[in-house]
């Protein structure tokens, strides 16, 4: 990450406490001890960030396993289990100095076997194709020296060796010849991160234990933390009002985050999610007409009033949001077309492609998934949608799914025509937004990749490029031009940025709020 680079995006994310009173601040002497109860409506289909991305997986997946390094609050990287690092003059090596007293947690030791055994499962097996698409073998002259060849610069490296984007799992558990992606030991995983598993109920919670032999001396500060998956949002709130949860992240709906704003023990910030760059958008199946057609996805983005879901539906917390990059990033084009209201041009274009209103006003029905959840970020568009473009002539059926396994199979297989999602950015754009674009990311079975099938071979140069661009001026041009383009052929509508924030006890000493947030080791964190 270039010194420029960190500015710019430190500058952009920079952001305040919304509650009364200030973050509280660490103590000199941390308290040891205590159970962290953290509240979510997440249900994680397994817990092995390596080959699962988002959040459900993130969180728990990165206090049980630990990475090659962490960031702080303004985009520095910072050792974890590599207590240094060096990239070559030319780019095309990173090394990495591992500690030496890291162990899993069956007490097998950390090794560079298994960072470069973790980046390879990660390369091969994580939707992020293009996160470590450039690393073309990891050399290990010794069991504490990890060296990263490439085959080209990569600039994004050192933020794809974080958090939950890189976790190191133990080759002498994942190496057995299994399917990685169903591997028993992603339900039942060996990190060496500060905490480690001791329950793990699918949709109901998620029980970590302090490891005793974590390799940063006295951490971590806790005993516990229990993730406690309610997916009632109503009880959710009850548990955070009532102190038997203490913390609530990610949360987005204006509601919630007024009312727990209302509880005196708690605080709410929007520190915390600098990296995630959490877009809400529409995506289409551009494989299946008349979603094929671009003038059809042209006439639904027409037909659709950014300003009045986020200043209505959302009451103001959330931002209008028009591209595939997050617009606080320094790669933003806002040139973008913007498809502001009109349904003159919307119906011009159905017009064009050929789809006449029939004698009951409609020219063709669609279906419109959403993630099951809160309803202000998904289903609420999603009906508001099924208004909005029967003025058009579009008939929208919008289709529940009974929980977010069920949304992300049909999603993944590609069994939609349009459905809402929620996408991150993950930092940089070849990590968390190439994946969406690329034609090579098309990917059945998998979420979060290419599910769109979008394929424009113009988009795929552009983004080849982007990649290996370490200068930043031409790399926004690069991002410029592609954001012209996915601008035109529009293969998602672009609604609006997440206004994440976490709710959490005043009592909690050093709540995560780097650029990971939540998906970051809380060893620190203690209970005051």
């Amino acid at each position: 990450m270039s010194i420029t680079r960190r500015k710019l995006l430190g500058s952009a994310a920079a952001a305040t406490a919304v509650s009364a009173g200030l973050l509280p601040l660490p103590s000199l002497a941390q308290r040891r001890g205590g159970t962290l109860v953290i509240a979510s409506s997440q249900v994680p289909r397994h817990l092995n960030p390596a080959v699962q991305s988002g959040i459900a997986t993130g969180v728990p997946g990165t206090q049980i396993f630990a990475s090659p390094l962490k960031f702080d609050g303004d985009w520095n990287p910072q050792p974890y289990l590599a207590e240094s690092w060096e990239t070559a003059p030319d780019g095309l090596s990173v090394t990495l100095n591992l500690v030496k007293n890291a162990t899993f947690h069956d007490g097998q030791p950390v090794t560079s076997e298994d960072v470069a055994f973790s980046i390879g499962v990660i390369r091969d097996n994580h939707p992020f194709k293009s996160m470590f698409a450039p690393v073309e073998r990891v050399d290990t002259p010794d069991p504490h020296t990890a060296i990263i060849r490439l085959s080209q610069p990569h600039p994004a490296l050192l933020l794809a060796l974080s958090s939950a984007l890189c976790v190191i799992i133990p080759k002498h558990v994942y190496g057995d010849g299994q399917d990685l992606k169903t591997h028993p030991a992603n339900s039942a995983p060996v990190g060496s991160g500060p905490f480690k598993l001791v329950e793990f109920k699918p949709g109901e919670q998620i029980r970590l234990k302090r490891y005793d032999g974590f390799f940063i001396e006295g951490r971590p500060y806790l005993d516990e933390i229990v993730i406690r998956i309610i997916k009632d949002p109503s009880a959710l709130l009850i548990a955070m009002e009532n102190g038997d949860a203490d913390m609530y992240p990610y949360m987005a709906s204006s509601q919630q985050i007024k009312r727990l704003g209302k509880a005196e023990h708690l605080a709410i910030t929007d520190r915390g999610y600098a990296a995630i760059g959490p877009i809400n958008w529409l995506a289409f199946n551009t494989a299946k007409p008349p979603l094929d057609d671009k003038r059809v996805r042209q006439a639904i983005g027409y037909a659709t009033d950014r300003n009045f879901i986020t200043k209505a539906l959302m009451r103001g917390f959330a931002k209008p949001q028009r591209s595939p990059i997050i617009e606080s990033s320094p790669f933003f084009n806002p040139k973008i077309p913007a498809y502001d209201l009109d349904l003159d041009k919307a119906n011009a274009l159905l017009d064009e492609a050929g789809h006449k209103r029939g004698s009951d006003g409609m020219r063709f029905s669609l279906t419109c998934d959403y993630i099951p959840g809160p309803a202000e970020q998904q289903k609420s568009v999603a009906e508001y949608l099924k208004s909005q473009l029967k003025k058009i002539g579009i008939d929208v059926q919008v289709r529940a799914a009974p929980d977010f396994p069920t949304w992300a199979k049909r999603v993944s297989t590609h069994d939609f025509d349009m459905t809402m999602d929620i996408v991150f950015n993950w930092g940089d754009p070849v990590i968390g937004v190439h994946r969406t674009y690329l034609s090579s990311n098309i990917k059945k079975g998998v979420i979060w990749s290419n599910t769109q099938s979008y394929a424009n071979p113009k988009v795929d140069e552009l983004l080849n490029a982007a990649a290996v661009e370490t200068d930043f001026a031409k790399r926004k041009a690069l991002y410029d031009q592609f954001q012209m383009i996915v601008g035109d052929d529009l293969p998602i509508y672009w609604i609006n940025s997440l206004p994440y924030h976490t709710a959490y006890d005043r009592k909690i000493q050093n709540p995560p709020v780097s650029i990971w947030g939540p998906m970051q080791s809380m060893d620190d964190l203690s209970m005051g």
